[in-house]
């Protein structure tokens, strides 16, 4: 209870003169608070803590790529998100007549900054926006034909809620703040009817979910009944200690309830059979608890969309109308908004959906026929990358708008993603499944995440074996020495962990 929470926060202040309250962190039961090194340990033990984390730094991680979603087939059903709020959970949107909402008006209906000491909501950074156009801009305002340049949902309302800064950095509690504002803003007279969250952005993951702060944040507002959809990362290069880039799916992205998205390099053709995974797209399992991720994929290779600030200033041979600021960017970043669109597509024939519903809907209906295995050289540094298509590279395969809206299943049953667990007599890995969820249900067709063989073993949720001989060093790295998750900056192959990809692949 509130009067509780409140009670326990003037008790610990009291602990100590120099002990302050920042902010309240409510959604969570938690409170931003500036201590003293000194007393960290004695507040740490009081009986009204359970637990303490760090505002840890968080980073950011249209034209052929919306064809290979099936996204003009929808389109030509007259349907694009049309009344539906998408809230931006990012650098800022700047105002452009890529989010024009008819004569003097701007489908940005509202906007607010938590940076610290920041009152524009304006993108200084350039990712936010470039963001908000791949899921809503209408590709107006650009010397390039409008329809290329068309994000996934072009009729959307848009909700820009500021976290990073103009470096594109911003903290754990500027994120939690923006959460809980939507939450605390639904059950208000003036609410913004927010159903969807987009969340292009995480950072490493140190604790479990369930004491993570942004990870019971995300889940705060998909029990609120938004749906939120997260960047998977894009630390899928990091080999320390030969992990090849397994374990490093991003927070909340490891969150069980919330749709995690990997990126898919689309080839700019017209058609998805030529598209391939991306290399530098996180892979799952989660660290520590082993949640199986991502759930699904989507284009996030050099993606043209409106942008500026200063991914513009420093990054111009990606500019692609230097007069009107659209510019290619890659990354899981980019892959969100997709499905974040889609989303809104659903929402927009279907206002009923639940987030749960959703999730299940876009996994059972996502293209199964990305190839087993590819391999990139990078242009630059000439090394190269094999990525395995596999549950914890692609998850239930490659978004299909069009598949998703015609999808029929119907269930009251959670969606919550399941954890995978290794046999150690067999030296297989095997699906955990909570009671009471979807994937448990009969009546859900086994070829739900995938109908082929992968590894060896037949890859079907519902036959629990998701992978098959973990006598490879990479899954002993996975279920053994934790110590991969969370290293230093030095040791990530791609530059920095979590930062925004110009050059893609």
């Amino acid at each position: 209870p509130t009067a509780n929470f409140r009670a326990a926060l003037s008790r610990l202040s009291r602990r100590s003169s120099r002990t302050r309250t920042q902010s309240e962190l409510s959604l969570i039961h938690s409170a931003m608070v500036r201590v003293p090194l000194s007393e960290l340990n004695q507040l740490a033990g009081s009986a009204d803590v359970i637990y303490v984390s760090p505002d840890r730094t968080i980073q950011p991680t249209l034209d052929h790529a919306r064809a290979a979603t099936q996204t003009d087939a929808v389109w030509n059903m007259g349907l694009g998100g049309a009344k539906v709020r998408v809230a931006v959970i990012d650098s800022g949107i700047t105002v452009n007549e890529a989010f024009a909402g008819g004569a003097n008006s701007s489908r940005i209906v509202y906007a607010k900054s938590f940076v610290p000491g920041v009152a524009s909501t304006n993108d200084g950074y350039g990712h936010g926006s470039h963001v908000a156009s791949i899921i809503g801009g209408d590709g107006e305002g650009s010397n390039m034909a409008a329809a290329k340049l068309r994000g996934i949902a072009p009729y959307v309302e848009l909700v820009n809620l500021r976290v990073l800064d103009d470096n594109g950095e911003g903290k754990d509690s500027a994120v939690v703040a923006a959460l809980q504002f939507i939450v605390n803003n639904q059950r208000s007279s003036s609410d913004l009817k927010i159903r969807v969250v987009n969340l292009s952005l995480g950072r490493d993951v140190y604790e479990t979910y369930r004491n993570d702060p942004l990870c019971k944040a995300v889940e705060a507002v998909w029990n609120a009944g938004i749906t939120v959809v997260v960047a998977a990362g894009n630390d899928g290069r990091l080999n320390v200690n030969n992990n090849q880039g397994y374990g490093t799916i991003n927070s909340p992205g490891n969150d069980p309830y919330v749709i995690t998205v990997g990126a898919v390099n689309s080839k700019k053709t017209n058609t998805r059979t030529d598209d391939s995974m991306t290399t530098y797209s996180s892979k799952g399992p989660s660290a520590i608890d082993h949640i199986v991720k991502p759930d699904l994929v989507a284009p996030g290779n050099r993606i043209t969309a409106f942008a500026t600030g200063r991914l513009k200033i420093n990054n111009p041979s990606n500019i692609v109308d230097p007069v009107n600021s659209y510019m290619e960017l890659s990354g899981t970043s980019m892959a969100t908004p997709f499905v974040s669109g889609a989303v809104a597509i659903l929402l927009g024939e279907d206002n009923s959906l639940t987030p749960d519903q959703i999730k299940v809907k876009l996994m059972m209906s996502a293209w199964k026929g990305l190839p087993a295995t590819t391999k990139v050289i990078d242009p630059l540094t000439k090394n190269s990358y094999t990525v395995n298509n596999d549950i914890f590279t692609s998850g239930a395969g490659y978004l299909d708008v069009y598949a998703a809206l015609s999808n029929t299943f119907d269930t009251d049953l959670d969606a919550i993603s399941p954890s995978a667990k290794i046999d150690s007599k067999t030296g297989k890995v095997k699906l955990v499944v909570p009671k009471n969820v979807v994937w448990g249900d009969v009546k859900l067709p086994k070829n739900v995440v995938w109908g082929d063989k992968i590894n060896g073993d037949q890859v079907v949720w519902g036959d629990q074996v998701v992978w098959g001989d973990s006598s490879k060093k990479t899954l002993n790295v996975v279920w053994g020495d934790q110590s991969i998750f969370g290293c230093s900056k030095s040791e990530i192959v791609l530059g920095e962990a979590n930062k925004t990809l110009i050059k893609g692949e």
